[in-house]
């Protein structure tokens, strides 16, 4: 999507905030439901690291790797975190005058749906070349690297701006019902032990990656 509206970027500051958690989806130790999120950012670029690696490196003998990574992507990603984003977060937002379309909250949906489409650009490419399609293994390239900068840029855009739009509006304590509603999700949605999986898988995907 080349006419992505491009959100007014103030200092780096997600640079330097404080990773509280372990690396997984829990909600200990945390105030607000946006340190959640933004500490899942942490998370999910230790996998977009790995798929850049990935991307500039010959397919043939990585395919596990891609697809591990692919499923981190699906399931923690837009299964964990993004649905947290879409089904909490931003309603609670817009209930606070925050609008979704023309606004932060409708640019972050299409890159969420946009991203979406990467991924599932990249799973129909692996399985081409899974049947020894040549002309896949470029497709996959080019898919993950439009991925890889689409996604830094989203999370770079709610870390330094939507959140904090996001803690200007939510109480503190309504900012504590978000994150009730968040582990009702998450047991809900993605199951026991599904985290501490995820989590095994960044760690095994940065070891066989180096």
């Amino acid at each position: 999507m080349e006419n992505r509206i491009e959100m007014e970027k103030p200092g780096p500051a997600h640079a330097a905030r404080e990773v509280k958690a372990t690396g997984c989806c829990g909600h200990h130790n945390f105030e607000k439901a946006t340190e959640v999120l933004s500490d899942e950012h942490r998370v999910i670029e230790r996998v977009l690291a790995v798929v850049e690696k990935l991307a500039a490196a010959p397919v043939e003998g990585r395919l596990d790797s891609w697809k591990q990574a692919l499923d981190f992507i699906r399931h923690f990603a837009d299964g964990c975190h993004h649905l947290k984003e879409e089904k909490i977060l931003f309603p609670a937002m817009e209930e606070r005058g925050i609008p979704r379309d023309g606004g932060p909250i409708g640019m972050m949906l299409m890159e969420h749906e946009e991203g979406r489409g990467y991924v599932r650009s990249m799973l129909g490419a692996i399985a081409l070349v899974e049947t020894k399609n040549e002309a896949a293994k470029e497709i996959l390239i080019d898919k993950a690297k439009a991925y890889l900068r689409l996604l830094k840029e989203h999370i770079q855009k709610e870390d330094e701006i939507l959140f904090r739009i996001a803690d200007d509006v939510i109480s503190p304590a309504e900012q504590k019902q978000l994150l009730r509603s968040f582990e009702e999700h998450e047991a809900k949605e993605i199951g026991e032990g599904v985290h501490e999986k995820y989590l095994k898988i960044v760690e095994e995907l940065e070891a066989k990656t180096g």
